[in-house]
């Protein structure tokens, strides 16, 4: 996406990624592919900018966070496919590790759960399988660290970095010093040499290679953040206290809860916002993750048949007045905040004769709004305050999911003006690296929004909460 001087988008471009299902639980992504469609989608747009007349200053990238890269760094040869956040194979490590009482640990240190979420018993699994054998330069990494190592060159003098966004979601790094924890490292039998650098987000981390991107040539990558924080630098949440709701692949909101690392909340993990360097205080961030949330769209689409398009839900869900007593429990990968349990399953329950796709449908996007109430409900649990929520994402284009999530959460929802707010953040903080926008509040002066939904009577909303919470239960 190419975005101008007001943050607006100008251009951009879209490839479709593989997705690889080898065994039930297991989901892997090609990093060559990932690598392949990145550059080509970077030349569409920058081949268009060039004929229009336009300069291109800097890129910004935004990744998904926890997905794992194993490659050779002396040739760039990727060694196993990318093991995806959503991947639940290391879920006997994890157990493994709770039961010899190490989860307090890793909790104290990292702000995270043992869970095959994150990256480190990814980590752990491509080691001792040994993945890595005999590469003249192991390296394990996230994507954006095979990202920007890939468009500085790679084998050819790439910059192998990172930062404490996607660093911190690695079970890894310790959130006080922003550096890889020496206990993690260990405890998870990773060797630090093998792991990329951890710098500041902002840092001109590395330059585009002629060879890569000849049209970008020398442009600075000037900017990276992970999704999520992406989402919430783009959606100008920079004071304590305001909270984002991306509908994205998953479901995941962030509260910012400003420099200090916080304590730790039960259901809820900690997490570093952004460092921006020396322009301005690091922020760190408490947030919920729900593993599925447009995933189960696409499966109503692809697997299921009931639509053609993503953008028929909303219509199909409102042609009927609720669900029918039907409720849809997206646990396809487990469940995370507030309920952590790998083991959990998808279900569909409360099925009648009457029943049909429309009622399925609804309940869908009930259940979008249920799983974010469900983390909103953790964080009113724990006294952390939240003045409004705003959304981003594909589905918050749903005016039902809107207003459905401003009744049970019991807040005013904001729907962005722009749906892309990850790619915005990822933009807006290159640019403030860059020196084009002078401050944080000259970039929250620039966020607009499209729609404010305000909560309404929330008694049918907590009848059928309460009728999806003991759906969730029985999965």
């Amino acid at each position: 996406m190419a975005f101008d001087e007001n943050v607006e988008i100008v251009d951009s471009a879209y490839r479709e990624l593989t997705q690889h299902f080898p065994r039930p639980g297991e989901v892997e992504h090609d990093g060559a592919e990932i690598a392949d469609l990145a550059v080509a989608t970077l030349r569409e747009v920058a081949q268009r900018a060039r004929r229009e007349g336009h300069h291109v200053v800097g890129l910004g990238i935004t990744n998904q966070r926890e997905t794992t890269v194993a490659l050779d760094r002396a040739n760039g040869e990727l060694l196993h496919r990318c093991i995806v956040w959503q991947d639940r194979r290391t879920s006997s490590i994890c157990e493994q590790m709770e039961r010899d009482g190490r989860g307090p640990e890793v909790r104290a240190s990292t702000g995270l759960v043992l869970d095959p979420y994150f990256s480190a018993t990814k980590m752990k699994w491509l080691l001792e399988r040994g993945v890595l054998d005999g590469a003249d330069e192991p390296g394990l990494c996230t994507i954006d660290t095979w990202l920007v190592w890939h468009l500085s060159g790679g084998a050819q003098g790439g910059s192998f970095v990172t930062e404490p966004s996607n660093a911190s979601r690695t079970m890894l790094l310790d959130l006080t010093t922003r550096q890889w924890s020496p206990s993690m490292t260990s405890l998870f039998d990773v060797p630090e040499p093998m792991l990329a650098t951890v710098g500041p987000s902002t840092a001109q981390v590395a330059t585009i290679s002629a060879a890569v991107v000849p049209e970008l040539a020398g442009v600075a990558i000037a900017g990276v953040l992970g999704d999520q924080q992406a989402a919430l630098f783009g959606q100008a949440c920079f004071s304590p206290g305001v909270v984002k709701a991306t509908y994205g692949t998953g479901a995941f909101i962030l509260a910012n809860v400003g420099p200090e690392v916080p304590g730790v909340y039960d259901g809820l993990i900690t997490t570093v916002a952004w460092d921006l360097g020396d322009l301005a205080a690091t922020a760190y961030a408490i947030e919920g993750s729900a593993f599925v949330a447009g995933a189960a769209v696409q499966w109503l689409r692809d697997e299921m048949g009931f639509i053609a398009s993503s953008s028929e839900l909303e219509a199909l869900a409102m042609s009927v007045a609720d669900s029918a007593g039907v409720q849809f429990v997206p646990a396809f990968t487990g469940l995370g905040s507030p309920f952590w349990r790998s083991d959990a399953r998808g279900s569909i329950t409360g099925l009648s004769r009457g029943a049909g796709r429309a009622h399925i449908a609804r309940a869908l996007v009930e259940a979008l709004a249920y799983q974010v109430r469900a983390m909103t409900d953790a964080f009113a649990q724990h006294g952390i305050a939240l003045s409004e929520l705003r959304a981003d994402g594909g589905a918050a284009q749903m005016d039902l999911l809107m207003q459905l999530q401003a009744t049970n959460s019991r807040l005013a929802v904001q729907r962005s003006a722009s749906l892309e707010a990850t790619a915005r953040g990822a933009a807006s903080l290159a640019g403030l690296s860059l020196g084009l926008w002078p401050s944080l509040d000259d970039l929250a002066e620039r966020w607009r929004r499209d729609r404010r939904f305000e909560p309404q009577d929330p008694l049918f909303a907590d009848i059928g909460y309460a009728a999806w919470s003991r759906a969730v239960e029985r999965s």
